[in-house]
């Protein structure tokens, strides 16, 4: 997203006149979620500025500052679990925008996460993972899709992480090998803001409607 994060986080840039985070405050607010962490690393003392405490949403906002290099998603949700706590906690990345509901992600995953899947962008035409039914494999049947950056999961799904810097793809490949991930298909409208031509084509489009 560069040259627009050089002096701005990417969660704080504005698409609809509001930050890209505010987006996915609402929807979380709307559902009655009144606690959030944010993950944050790249200009992170922007972020208690922009957002406070969280009330004018009437939620609970705390920071959980990876230091000056992220620690990927499998390790900034291992860095975060002290404020996580122990319950199946929602997770969802800041640069991307959908009309998904989130009243639709299960309060308890069945297994250790529960993923949303879209149809395949233009960017990843390959997709992910195979969605069979509700269960997430990787080289078994099903529609194959992609990760859609919103998802359901225990605290359980980084258990036996060892380093600090770690993506979540090898806790998906075991939890998939053992049956214990499910996803959902949503057909809606999705979008990936990778670029600020993507940013630009988001805004020129009018988005949200």
């Amino acid at each position: 997203m560069r040259p627009l994060t050089e002096a701005t986080p990417k969660a704080l840039l504005r698409v609809g006149g509001r930050m890209l985070i505010e987006h996915h405050l609402d929807k979380l607010a709307a559902i009655g979620v009144r606690e959030v962490v944010v993950n944050v690393s790249h200009l992170a003392a922007q972020f208690p500025h922009a957002l406070g405490d969280g009330s004018r949403w009437n939620l609970r906002i705390r920071y959980s500052d990876e230091g000056p290099e992220p620690l990927e998603t499998g390790g900034g949700i291992v860095h975060a679990l002290p404020l996580l706590g122990e319950a199946p906690f929602i997770a969802v990345a800041c640069d991307v925008i959908s009309d998904y509901d989130y009243a639709r992600l299960p309060a308890e995953p069945e297994g250790l996460g529960h993923l949303v899947m879209v149809p395949n962008p233009d960017f990843h035409p390959r997709g992910d993972f195979h969605l069979d039914g509700s269960r997430l494999n990787e080289h078994g049947s099903g529609e194959r899709l992609t990760f859609g950056s919103i998802a359901v999961y225990r605290p359980e799904i980084v258990s036996g992480a060892t380093t600090a810097h770690f993506k979540l793809l090898p806790m998906y490949q075991r939890a998939m090998r053992e049956g214990r991930l499910t996803g959902e298909r949503h057909d809606g409208f999705w979008r990936n803001l990778g670029t600020p031509q993507q940013l630009a084509e988001l805004q020129a489009a009018g988005w949200p409607e």
